[in-house]
């Protein structure tokens, strides 16, 4: 069995500034190269300069005359979120397209960010929202679409509210869902502010559905010296065309929510296949863990504290 080539149309983005988080590998470079082929100037932050440049350079093979920037970006450490804010705002370039895709996915053990936070609420949440506030004034400019890319595992497990950063105990699969809840949670409260404060940013979810990128192989730098059994067996299902997605078809979902006309603010976006693990993207139910508005408040509130980052006050925050 095979894949059936599966594709959508991004529309026309010449002259608009698309940034993407974790777009120097997997899904994120799949994403950046479609938005450059669409004549957007894409802004990759990323963390390893080679990567981002050798990013760069397969781009290029693809769009020759791709206008791409590389800016330095660790969402582990908010000093780095901020300085790149700092430099974008500087520059003054309306952002029409912001894809938060970047992930850290199960380290085998707890480790914390730069900031003393949990590794993956930290990165995959924090420095995200942290992101988004920085770079606020440009994304309000740009009457944005703002797409948080979540995962299936935001369907799952909860968020650990007494123990936010695991220190009493830490799974690695629990703390990766509370990441993505809370993300997803973010990412569907943005909306509502941005409606209520007359932001004019879109802002909707995404996931990928299960494919074999390179959040379940080896990662030394997070302690996995090997790739994980999950991997294994994710890649060879792919290649049958078992079940699961490409890397090539879990990046279409995003695409679809970050550029389509059809798509919308506060809605979620996956993979159509059985089971919503590949397939051509569409619309789906939100998880039963992302519906609750307190809960999303109660995450924006927590998130502003301990970041020590703020967006502006909306009245009730939860209107539309």
């Amino acid at each position: 069995m095979s894949h059936k080539p599966v594709g959508i149309t991004v529309p026309d983005l010449s002259g608009k500034r698309a940034v993407v988080t974790g777009a120097s590998d997997g899904i994120g470079l799949g994403i950046a190269t479609r938005l450059a082929a669409a004549g957007a100037e894409v802004l990759l932050p990323v963390r390893n300069p080679r990567k981002g440049e050798t990013a760069i350079a397969r781009i290029r093979q693809t769009v020759p005359a791709a206008k791409v920037l590389l800016h330095s970006l660790d969402l582990s450490a908010l000093d780095s979120v901020a300085a790149l804010g700092e430099t974008l705002r500087a520059e003054g370039r309306p952002i029409r397209v912001l894809v938060n895709n970047a992930g850290v996915m199960t380290p085998p053990d707890r480790q914390t960010t730069t900031d003393g936070f949990e590794l993956q609420f930290g990165t995959n949440h924090l420095g995200h929202f942290a992101l988004v506030a920085h770079l606020l004034p440009l994304l309000r400019a740009g009457r944005a679409r703002v797409t948080s890319q979540i995962s299936v595992s935001a369907n799952s497990n909860s968020i650990n509210w007494q123990d936010l950063n695991w220190e009493r105990s830490y799974k690695g699969s629990h703390a990766y869902s509370q990441s993505k809840i809370a993300f997803g949670l973010f990412g569907l409260e943005l909306d509502r502010r941005s409606r209520a404060g007359g932001w004019g940013i879109t802002s909707n979810l995404s996931h990928p559905g299960v494919a074999p990128t390179s959040l379940l192989a080896a990662r030394p730098e997070i302690g996995r010296a090997k790739d994980t059994v999950g991997i294994k067996v994710i890649r060879a299902l792919s290649a049958r065309g078992i079940l699961l997605g490409t890397v090539e078809t879990a990046q279409l979902p995003a695409l679809f929510a970050a550029t389509a006309d059809t798509a919308q603010g506060s809605r979620f976006y996956g993979p159509s296949g059985p089971g919503h693990l590949g397939g051509p993207p569409a619309e789906q139910r939100l998880y039963s863990r992302l519906r609750g508005t307190e809960d999303a408040q109660r995450v924006w509130n927590a998130s502003e504290e301990l970041t020590k980052v703020s967006f502006p006050a909306v009245r009730r925050g939860v209107e539309g």
